[in-house]
C-alpha cells in the first residue's frame, strides 16, 4: 500500500512539474523607449522593411552581432491571426521574460 501511494505521489508531481514546464514560456515585447515604433531591417543594420510598435509581443528566434558589437535579435511572431518572419531589430529595445 506504501508503494501503491509512493508511485501516485511521484506521478502526480512529475504531472505538476511537467504542466509547469509546459506553461513556462519567454515571451518578448517591443519596448522601444523613443516611444516611436521600432525600425525592423532586413538585415543587422540594413534596410529598414517594416516598423513595429511598442507591446507587441514577438519572439527572437535568432541572435547576431554587428561590426560595432551590438546584438541585433531576428523577431517573429503572430499579426491578425497570421505569423510573420518581420526582421531585425537592435536587441535593447526588446525585453524578454518568462511567462
Amino acid at each position: 500500500m506504501k508503494r501503491l501511494a509512493c508511485t501516485v505521489a511521484v506521478s502526480v508531481l512529475a504531472t505538476t512539474v511537467g504542466l509547469s514546464a509546459a506553461h513556462a514560456e519567454r515571451v518578448c515585447k517591443v519596448t522601444d523607449p523613443t516611444e516611436t515604433p521600432l525600425n525592423i531591417r532586413d538585415e543587422p543594420n540594413g534596410k529598414v522593411i517594416n516598423k513595429l510598435r511598442n507591446d507587441r509581443e514577438v519572439y527572437v528566434t535568432d541572435t547576431t552581432y554587428d561590426n560595432k558589437n551590438r546584438p541585433w535579435v531576428y523577431l517573429e511572431g503572430y499579426y491578425k491571426g497570421e505569423y510573420r518572419h518581420w526582421g531585425w531589430a537592435i536587441r535593447e529595445f526588446v525585453s524578454c521574460y518568462d511567462r
